[in-house]
């Protein structure tokens, strides 16, 4: 075992006292030659672990899941989900929770292995993980950190000296994943449909101690859940689209009660302006497209409430109103969040009735000129718009002085506005061509240098810096659209 002192493992296990039917104690699956490819730094050190520690073979040994950190107790979490709209049993497949890291500032954090092979969930799959894939979650989710989006975030990822074969052979690897808990839609959907409602309540309790400490215990707690689930969904979407971003498989079980963005698979980032855009290549009918991500997140919602229904009220009738009521309020939270977010990306510090028509408006012509979404934001914000699509058409020059008219109504002044926009719109985010390049460079090369400065200029969104104006172009015109998978 590694020495706690030394690599700072302070570890408790409080999911692991719940219930027993929630998870599946397991030790985890050996693998023959792991080693260290990355390692988070900065993450590592505010969760109060020893770099230098990490960096050993001790330390790659727990990376790996071949030693078990002091405190740890290993678990895979059972829960359920809408799969594209349809229900079913499923939990950590490939996944193995140590325990949950208790920080130097005192503040709760799950350690999970991702990768880490074979469980009673993984439904017939081998329970690992390739490079790219693991390699390509530690990408997205830490540029999402830095744009400001909650999210997990990945502490580590090491190869396994094994091969998986998904079509080809491909190099094995396991990334450790930081969440502030897995505790998901579908964890609260697989015990309303096999547990009792004690079991529910438990989870619940559960819940809001972790996540919602200020909530009152009184009658009234599990519908200020609910609400409070429903605050921090509509503000994370409402982040989502105000950046581009496409989570592409946005399944009831990978949406967090925390409201942190989870499991990063076939998701990417919008160039083009295009609110049917998807990447996903198993999303035929476009369900998690980007302009439907709002409204499934209500249709998850929705589900989620259901779960609840029980605790609510004694009477199911009265319980299943509460819950309906709860959901209405959805769509206006997150309205109000997405409005909020356009009006700061275009400098509007004060409110104006005709705002979101001119809101509108621009996003009409960028999509009808196939605009580069961050960009047109960026060259708005600089004033630089000659190179952006929409420049000399009539549509964008009657828009833009409607805009100027608008923002010299307003008390600000041009200094702040643009203060605004440069703190709202990002010079870069992580182009999914670039992300590619750092993906093939590693996997098939053995470079990681591409990757680490590609981290390196994601890690400041909002610098505006000379370094960045390079991976800020958007990709040449191909005849194939940019697809995404679930690397499994």
């Amino acid at each position: 075992m590694t020495n706690r002192i030394e690599s700072g493992w302070h570890l408790d296990n409080s999911y692991a006292r719940l219930p027993k039917s929630f998870f599946s104690n397991l030790k985890p699956n050996l693998v023959q030659s792991p080693k260290l490819i990355i390692l988070n730094d900065s993450l590592a050190i505010s969760l109060g672990l020893n770099v230098q520690a990490l960096q050993s073979e001790e330390g790659v040994e727990v990376l790996a899941g071949n030693q078990i950190p002091e405190g740890a107790l290993p678990i895979a979490q059972a829960y359920a989900g809408h799969q594209f709209g349809h229900f079913a049993m499923l939990g950590d497949g490939r996944a193995l929770l140590f325990g949950e890291q208790i920080t130097p500032l005192g503040e709760r954090f799950d350690i999970q292995l991702k990768g880490s092979g074979r469980t009673p969930y993984s439904r017939g799959g081998d329970g690992r993980a390739a490079l790219g894939p693991m390699l390509r979650e530690y990408i997205i989710s830490e540029a999402m950190h830095a744009l400001g989006i909650p999210t997990t975030r990945s502490l580590a990822v090491v190869t396994t000296g094994e091969s998986i074969f998904r079509e080809v052979e491909l190099p094995g690897a396991i990334m450790t994943r930081v969440a502030a808990s897995h505790l998901r839609f579908g964890t609260f959907q697989y015990v309303a449909k096999w547990g009792t409602d004690e079991e529910l309540r438990v989870l619940a309790d559960y819940a809001l101690e972790r996540h919602f400490p200020d909530i009152e215990v009184d009658e009234g707690r599990y519908l200020s859940l609910l609400r409070e689930v429903i605050k921090r969904q509509a503000a994370l979407i409402a982040k989502w689209q105000l950046v581009g971003f496409i989570h592409g498989v946005m399944n009831t079980d990978n949406m967090t009660i925390s409201g942190e963005t989870i499991d990063y698979g076939p998701c990417a980032f919008m160039d083009t302006y295009d609110p049917a855009t998807v990447f996903s290549s198993i999303d035929i009918q476009g369900r998690y497209a980007y302009g439907n991500q709002p409204n499934i997140a209500g249709w998850n919602l929705a589900r989620f409430a259901e779960t609840l229904i029980p605790l609510l009220h004694e009477d199911y009738a009265e319980g299943a109103k509460l819950a309906q009521d709860a959901i209405t309020d959805y769509p206006e939270q997150y309205h109000s969040n997405w409005l909020a977010g356009m009006k700061a990306k275009l400098g509007i510090g004060n409110d104006e009735v005709e705002d979101e028509s001119l809101i509108d408006g621009l996003l009409t012509i960028m999509e009808k000129y196939h605009a580069d979404y961050t960009n047109t934001f960026r060259a708005l914000t600089f004033d630089k718009l000659e190179d952006i699509a929409l420049f000399g058409t009539p549509e964008f020059a009657q828009w833009h002085e409607l805009w100027k008219a608008r923002l010299g109504r307003q008390q600000e002044s041009k200094v702040s506005s643009q203060q605004l926009m440069r703190d709202s719109n990002p010079a870069i985010i992580p182009r999914n061509h670039r992300v590619e390049s750092a993906l093939e460079a590693a996997v098939e090369q053995e470079d990681y240098n591409v990757m680490e400065e590609l981290l390196d200029v994601l890690s400041n969104p909002y610098a505006h810096s000379a370094e960045q104006n390079e991976y800020s172009t958007p990709p040449s015109k191909t005849t194939s659209s940019y697809q995404t998978y679930c690397g499994t």
